[in-house]
């Protein structure tokens, strides 16, 4: 059973097909670290929850968990709304280390992959 877990965290949405392309990062790192445990998890509208994710990783046996939120940027949901169910999460499961990195969309490396798509190279 993995120690390690990774939650790709996402807002969600009504629409049952807008979680595609989470699911589709969701199997590459899969794909990319086999050793770890790797789920979706959202913030509204779809599940399961992040709590509900970290819950499950947690009974699993899971000591490490890495939350990445599939968001372009850090606004008012992961300034305010995600670090206070991260400390739920925490509070939960102590024997758990629970990393918030900072939203996908700022990495350079992201940035530069969407301006090479938007510009069609």
């Amino acid at each position: 059973m993995p120690q390690e877990a990774i939650v790709l965290f996402a807002h969600g949405a009504r629409d049952p097909e807008w979680a595609g392309p989470a699911m589709r990062v969701a199997a590459e790192v899969q794909r990319l670290r086999p050793d770890v445990r790797v789920q979706v998890a959202f913030l509204e509208f779809m599940e399961p929850t992040l709590g509900a994710a970290v819950e499950a990783a947690a009974a699993s046996g899971v000591r490490q968990l890495r939350v990445v939120p599939l968001f372009l940027a850090q606004g008012g949901h992961l300034k305010r709304d995600v670090p206070a169910l991260i400390e739920a999460a925490r509070a939960r499961h102590p024997g758990c280390s629970i990393e918030l990195l900072a939203a996908v969309g700022e990495d350079e490396g992201v940035v530069q992959a969407m301006a090479a798509f938007s510009a069609g190279v």
